[in-house]
């Protein structure tokens, strides 16, 4: 777990207990002490030597550590009170700005289009909106961020803990899509966590044990789901630290290794292959790169979900891609010659005449891959749109129409 050591602290050890949400303690002159905080239910261990300059040594369990908040209203540049449709308008108007494909400067706007489509990520799911919108409305843009005392947690790093052997191991990732901040806050709706082992039950080390599998998210494009590619992540492992054996001291002093945090990180780097035609919600499995076993037992797997990358132009539903084409009325009626995009670049195709609001047409073999081997197909679903505001010339020939046409759907 993530520990926080707070020492040397005179006549404040607690104060700094309360500011933390702790609400009961106990002391004794060289007695461990205990303290407890029953809004966040961590887990404490709080050493207290209680004397007249008061020092104290406090390790606890949570995941408090400062993270950079996102203002995905800000980044989006929307209010807060924004509206389901205004959130969608600015996300595929900045999608567009910012998509590395017509970005001149493509590191620059694939870090942009990352924090935008994080940003619709959460803004364009109610449930995760609801969630988001529940830390308040006080924080600003790139500000130190640590939960509110009290507020639902069920982020944070992807943590497995009493191991077998008593030890807790944690993983925390880059190069995955998501920023530290959606992980933290989104890591339960995401993955990133240890699935218990069927084989795990026996105690003591003569019985090797196979370690926890470990999963979390992907952020995969459409791009690359179409033709594959091998993308670089980084996986950082909190493991008990070897000199202290995870007491986080040594002598009655912080262990110099670690800090007096009980745990060391270990970074390692791994290439994932993204099969082209992966599909949203499979799962790529790195063998091995689980949690370590116990006694001879084999570590676990990792295993990444993938989940597709919003795109400005399309959207994923059971498998088919859809794309969202806006049509005057007058095209409605008398048909067409128009430019789609598709996963390649442009396509021109035809609008039947009487089209109607809603209706799917088929471009065949412009979708995402099959799983036979081929491609799928591309829909495109007319949306019939109306100006809201016409010149005096335009509002004359709408009128005539509405006088000579014999269309009265409301008859």
């Amino acid at each position: 777990m993530a520990y926080k050591v707070i020492q040397s602290i005179s006549r404040n050890a607690i104060r700094v207990l309360q500011s933390q949400g702790f609400t009961e303690w106990s002391c004794a002159p060289g007695e461990p002490g205990r303290a407890a905080n029953p809004l966040l239910k961590l887990s404490v261990k709080v050493t207290v030597e209680c004397s007249h300059e008061m020092v104290a040594l406090a390790r606890y369990r949570g995941s408090f550590m400062a993270l950079e908040y996102k203002d995905y209203y800000h980044i989006l540049g929307v209010p807060r009170t924004a509206t389901s449709e205004e959130i969608r308008k600015a996300f595929r108007k900045l999608a567009r700005q910012y998509h590395p494909d017509v970005a001149k400067n493509k590191t620059t706007a694939e870090a942009k289009f990352k924090e935008i489509n994080e940003a619709y990520e959460v803004l364009g799911d109610p449930e995760k909106r609801q969630k988001y919108d529940a830390l308040g409305a006080n924080w600003k843009q790139g500000a130190e961020f640590r939960p509110p005392p009290g507020w639902n947690q069920t982020g944070g790093w992807r943590t497995r803990s009493g191991s077998q052997q008593g030890e807790d191991f944690e993983f925390q990732f880059g190069g995955t899509g998501f920023s530290e901040f959606f992980e933290q806050i989104f890591g339960a709706m995401g993955g990133g966590r240890s699935q218990p082992s069927q084989r795990r039950g026996f105690t003591g080390a003569e019985f090797p044990q196979q370690g926890e599998d470990v999963e979390s998210d992907i952020l995969v494009s459409l791009h690359e789901a179409l033709h594959g590619s091998l993308r670089p992540i980084t996986v950082q492992k909190r493991i008990r630290c070897d000199r202290c054996g995870g007491s986080g001291s040594t002598n009655h002093r912080p262990c110099p290794s670690c800090q007096g945090e009980g745990q060391t990180t270990k970074i390692e780097n791994y290439q994932v292959k993204i099969p082209p035609g992966v599909r949203e919600g499979q799962r790529l499995r790195l063998a091995g790169r689980g949690e370590p076993g116990v006694g001879r037992g084999r570590s676990g797997d990792l295993y990444l979900r993938v989940r597709f990358e919003k795109h400005p132009d399309f959207r994923v539903e059971e498998g088919g891609l859809f794309h969202e084409l806006d049509i005057a009325p007058w095209e409605a009626v008398l048909g067409g010659n128009v430019s789609v995009p598709t996963l390649e670049g442009k396509l021109g195709i035809k609008i039947p005449p009487g089209s109607q609001n809603g209706q799917r047409l088929r471009v065949r073999s412009h979708g995402l891959p099959t799983k036979e081997g081929g491609r799928g197909d591309l829909f495109v679903v007319i949306r019939i749109q109306v100006p809201s505001q016409v010149s005096s010339a335009e509002r004359t020939l709408w009128e005539k129409l509405a006088r000579e046409s014999s269309f009265r759907p409301h008859d």
